[in-house]
């Protein structure tokens, strides 16, 4: 849930060779700050100033999330090009760009809380290197370090305009697919949300009418005779993906296992998230009741008049949870995995995969099963808001993939090592990553 702070992204000139990294824009780290909490402090704390109090939040977040590293990675490799401009980082071939068929499928890669579009670094290079000819990775950054505190409404609205940006730059691609890292997932889910549009109404919706090219439109009406009649931002809904996100929410026994799941911590914890992480803490611990409604993710497990969470989710042809079975202090197990208590496999089921050392299980959910379940569950009333989730989002089949890096010197930073977020750091986790990639629906 929690990622570590790091600087901006460095520019680079281009050299002899194929890697470029373009100037970035230079007003992109100037951001507002958020209503944190702190101000209803601020004329009893008169010996701190609000800046202070603001470094003082920031610290708290990095303590809890590892620290704050300069990042020391190489370059991009050779022949791979990063484009960067005010909403985030394409990731691509340049060989295969140049050619006359270029790649069509678009990745989408969401950072977590405090995060940056540096996160997926690693991850966004593996793609490419692997699939040179078939993905064009996009990080990510209208969410990046404090904006990540404004809640998870706004920030994926503020991904699905990013998302709508993209798309009109690159009218070649055809599939869109997911990956996100902990908060990211639910600011993702949101987004999806927003974007999603039954074809038959493409080129009517007025989001749609003023946000994409008139190529990039006409093109995707050539996709109206396949079989998906659905699509997220005008494209082929392909694979989402998400890593160590809270679906759940923090709320609860042990699902930010940080609070070793002792009952008055994890109460108090709910009452004063929002004063660290600002309304995302509110989101995270289901404290909201913005206009009277029902907590934002209590919401987003249904079809809403405007946003239809879960029509966009069963648009795509994949959904894949990667989780952190143990040393995962920001999410717990239950929360990334989508499961109740009595679904997490037991420790004589899980195995070790010589090609995948840390993937330990991976459970494939079929349309049957799911339909199995519900009929099990039909007509029980519950008011347990966490098995209302559950009920909510397992409507659509999950792919579920378990992690554990217990035996890795990395095992403490898990949370971050599932991502790789910085390979120095969190090296172990490799396999994970290049697991996404192999198995990955193009």
């Amino acid at each position: 849930m929690i990622a570590a702070i790091c600087p901006p992204p460095r520019t680079a000139t281009p050299g002899s060779g194929r890697i470029r990294i373009a100037n970035p824009n230079p007003n992109r780290h100037s951001f507002r700050f958020s209503n944190l909490g702190f101000p209803l402090w601020k004329p009893k704390l008169n010996w701190l100033s609000y800046e202070r109090i603001q470094q003082m939040q920031m610290a708290w977040v990095r303590s809890m999330s590892g620290g704050c590293f300069k990042s020391t990675e190489p370059p991009p490799k050779q022949g791979i090009k990063v484009e960067e401009d005010s909403g985030g980082q394409d990731v691509f071939d340049a060989d295969a760009m140049d050619s006359k068929v270029s790649p069509e499928h678009l990745v989408i890669m969401v950072n977590g809380l405090v995060g940056s579009a540096a996160d997926w670094r690693f991850a966004a290079e593996q793609f490419v290197k692997k699939l040179p000819d078939k993905v064009i990775v996009h990080r990510s950054e209208c969410n990046y370090s404090k904006l990540t505190f404004d809640g998870v409404d706004m920030m994926g609205e503020r991904l699905a305009e990013e998302v709508l940006g993209v798309v009109k730059r690159r009218p070649e691609v055809r599939k869109i697919s997911f990956v996100a890292h902990s908060l990211g997932g639910l600011v993702a889910r949101y987004a999806i949300g927003r974007l999603y549009e039954h074809s038959s109404k493409l080129g009517q919706s007025g989001l749609y009418a003023n946000s994409l090219t008139e190529e990039h439109t006409n093109s995707s009406m050539l996709y109206l005779e396949q079989p998906c009649e659905h699509r997220i931002a005008g494209l082929q809904p392909m694979n989402f993906i998400t890593f160590a996100t809270p679906h759940l929410g923090s709320r609860g026994h042990k699902q930010l296992p940080i609070l070793c799941g002792l009952p008055f911590l994890e109460k108090r914890a709910s009452q004063t998230a929002h004063l660290v992480v600002g309304r995302s803490g509110k989101h995270l611990f289901l404290t909201d009741s913005d206009e009277g409604k029902p907590p934002l993710l209590l919401r987003m497990v249904d079809d809403g008049d405007d946003l239809k969470f879960i029509s966009a989710l069963h648009a795509f042809k994949r959904r894949v949870l990667y989780a952190n079975a143990n040393y995962d202090y920001m999410v717990g197990w239950r929360t990334s995995s989508i499961r109740r208590q009595n679904e997490l496999p037991k420790s004589n089921l899980l195995v070790i995969d010589e090609k995948y050392p840390h993937v330990v299980y991976v459970e494939r959910e079929t349309t049957n099963k799911i339909q199995n379940k519900a009929s099990s569950i039909a007509g029980a009333q519950t008011s347990d808001v966490e098995e209302v989730m559950i009920q909510g989002l397992t409507q659509v089949p999950w792919e579920r993939v378990d992690v554990s890096f217990q035996k890795s010197k990395q095992r403490y930073v898990a949370h971050n090592t599932i991502q790789v977020k910085s390979y120095w750091l969190n090296s172990d986790g490799t396999d994970v990553v290049f697991h996404m990639i192999d198995n990955f629906l193009l």
